[in-house]
């Protein structure tokens, strides 16, 4: 699987999750950056995400991720075990 690959499928998810065909994520992208990514929908998305890519995160993982560039780093290592 390639970067490119994990972000057209974030895309989607993205969308899905906050309702917006515009988002369109990138490696630095944050909570920041969508208005309704709030500490819920953070929940929701880390599902959807896991769901989506077969894969568990880990409590570390999830806490200490700060932008999607991270997310991406973690589920591209795990595909390649």
């Amino acid at each position: 699987m390639t970067e490119a690959e994990v972000f057209a499928r974030l895309n989607k998810i993205f969308q899905k999750l906050f309702d917006d065909d515009e988002i369109t994520v990138n490696r630095a992208t944050t909570a920041n950056d969508i208005e309704d990514w709030d500490s819920l929908e953070h929940i929701n998305l880390i599902s959807a995400v896991e769901k989506q890519f077969g894969l568990r995160f880990q409590m570390k993982e999830v806490s200490g991720m700060k932008n999607v560039g991270e997310m991406v780093d973690i589920i591209l290592a795990r595909a390649t075990k």
